[in-house]
């Protein structure tokens, strides 16, 4: 069993499809994640915008679904207000989530959702692949 400071990577029995979010400071994955943990899923992120490791999300989590979170600069900077998110920083974050992006089944726009809406897009969808969470 692997572990990390973000906890275990081990599958837990019954905890249902892995699911990774992937995508650039600001478009949402740790409110996803985390609301989603809340519901039952087994939700990660590997922060791949930081790992110059194009394929980390696969190695690391080995996820049964990769999901991408994105949203236009503009929106990216007023969510995360403060931490230089310079369109060169966000540009930079892109081009590490190439090979994420590339892969992802399911790509999802959160500019203009609410956390609760994209919650309920992705949910929407991982159900729509038969593969729910285990109680």
């Amino acid at each position: 069993m692997s572990t990390s400071r973000r906890g275990t990577f081990a599958r837990q029995p019954g905890a249902g499809p892995r699911v990774a979010f992937v995508g650039p400071c600001g478009a949402g994955k740790s409110t996803i994640v985390l609301r989603l943990r809340e519901l039952g899923w087994d939700a990660r992120m590997p922060a791949q915008e930081h790992s110059g490791v194009p394929d980390m999300w696969r190695k690391l989590l080995k996820p049964d679904f990769l999901i991408a979170l994105d949203a236009p600069n503009e929106v990216l900077r007023k969510r995360r207000p403060g931490i230089g998110l310079s369109d060169a920083v966000l540009d930079e974050e892109r081009r590490r989530l190439a090979h994420a992006l590339a892969h992802a089944d399911f790509t999802l726009d959160t500019s203009v959702l609410s956390a609760e809406e994209v919650v309920r897009e992705v949910v929407g969808w991982l159900e729509a692949r038969k593969k729910p969470p285990r109680p």
